[in-house]
């Protein structure tokens, strides 16, 4: 799947809450260590989801402090690596649309 082809639902979910693209762009970059320029290209390249992650230029060390359940899948329990980061920015996106602060979305 294309990643380009996911990233306008993360975009509906927050903005559906009132929450905004640019929140959910700052989320995506700090997990993904992307700029801005480098996400829109990977969206505009419609890369798909494992080579997103695979390109990501830092991952975020934080990441490891995500946990919870999403899709009734308990996000520190994954094993297999792709799952996880995907399961890691399903998590950041949904606490967005739960009205969480970004200080705490990010771990900061």
């Amino acid at each position: 799947m294309k990643f380009a082809r996911v990233y306008p639902m993360y975009v509906l979910k927050a903005e559906s809450k009132n929450r905004t693209k640019k929140e959910v762009d700052q989320i995506i970059c700090w997990l993904t260590g992307y700029d801005q320029a480098g996400l829109q290209k990977q969206i505009k390249q419609e890369v798909d989801i494992e080579t997103f992650y695979a390109q990501a230029p830092a991952y975020h060390p934080n990441s490891s402090l995500i946990t919870g359940v999403v899709c009734g899948i308990r996000v520190e329990d994954i094993e297999d690596p792709l799952m996880k980061k995907l399961r890691h920015l399903d998590k950041l996106i949904d606490e967005l649309a739960k009205g969480k602060a970004m200080e705490k979305i990010l771990r900061q």
